[in-house]
């Protein structure tokens, strides 16, 4: 568990497309200058840029992940638009991966308080507090999420993951139940990079694939769970050995598959 995800869909996100050859061929025509040295040129050029350019700019320079000159873009446009949320949406993504969480947490909110009813910030504060290990706060920002955007399966998989967090399995299992009706390839599909934070860690996986296996079997879908079985062992999932204790893998317990795929403990 994104999220945002790892990265997101409803709002504009940052296009890749190449910096403008104007900016390229000035960047070249200074490289000896010093990072600490704003380059007057440089900057002179940032500032004619309109909105749409800086957006495009910093997609580019966050793709080569240099967040630092993301965030420049980032800051020009908002300089030219300070009450445009998107922007403190994306500005934070960057601070995010560029390691500083608390001005990201702080440019989410700020985004929220522009426009209330804005999913994605939501959802990105509650990725965020997840990743800091503080599921009740993430729970409270992806049930706002999920409560303005009910069909965004992105978001049943990160509410489902801070239940999961506070070992609320059934609230947990009823997000992913959701997130599949929703998405059935919700981990799996490409997010629209920078917009939405996604809890998709290796270990959130494989728990997901669990889940889903539970789902499956109780549904009587059979090979579906035990492909999902087999993914959450591929992902590393420590405790695949409870196939023999859930209520729900009961009835695939006789099915010489599931010893395949989860040798039976030793009796």
């Amino acid at each position: 568990m994104t999220g945002t995800d790892a990265t997101p869909e409803n709002e504009a996100s940052m296009r890749t497309l190449t910096i403008t050859t104007v900016i390229v061929a000035m960047l070249m025509a200074f490289p000896m200058k010093s990072a600490a040295a704003p380059d007057p040129e440089q900057t002179k050029a940032i500032g004619s840029m309109t909105v749409g350019e800086l957006e495009r700019a910093a997609d580019e320079a966050r793709n080569q992940k240099d967040y630092a000159q993301a965030i420049e873009y980032l800051q020009a446009a908002i300089r030219k638009e300070p009450k445009n949320e998107m922007l403190y949406n994306l500005i934070g993504m960057a601070k995010w991966k560029k390691g500083d969480t608390r001005s990201a947490r702080a440019d989410f909110q700020r985004a929220t308080k522009l426009n209330s009813k804005y999913a994605e910030a939501f959802n990105n504060i509650g990725a965020l507090d997840y990743t800091q290990k503080d599921m009740k706060s993430a729970v409270k920002y992806f049930k706002k999420a999920v409560a303005l955007e009910e069909t965004r399966a992105t978001f049943h998989v990160n509410l489902g993951a801070a239940w999961f967090g506070q070992n609320k399995v059934d609230r947990a299992l009823t997000e992913y139940t959701r997130a599949l009706e929703l998405d059935p390839q919700v981990l799996v599909s490409t997010m629209r990079a920078g917009v939405v934070a996604q809890i998709a860690s290796p270990e959130e996986r494989a728990r997901y694939a669990y889940m889903l296996a539970k789902i499956y079997a109780r549904r009587g879908a059979v090979d579906d769970c035990l492909r999902c079985l087999r993914k959450a062992k591929e992902e590393g999932y420590r405790e695949l050995a409870n196939v023999y204790k859930d209520q729900e893998f009961a009835s695939l317990r006789n099915d010489a598959r599931l010893s395949e795929v989860v040798p039976p403990p030793a009796k």
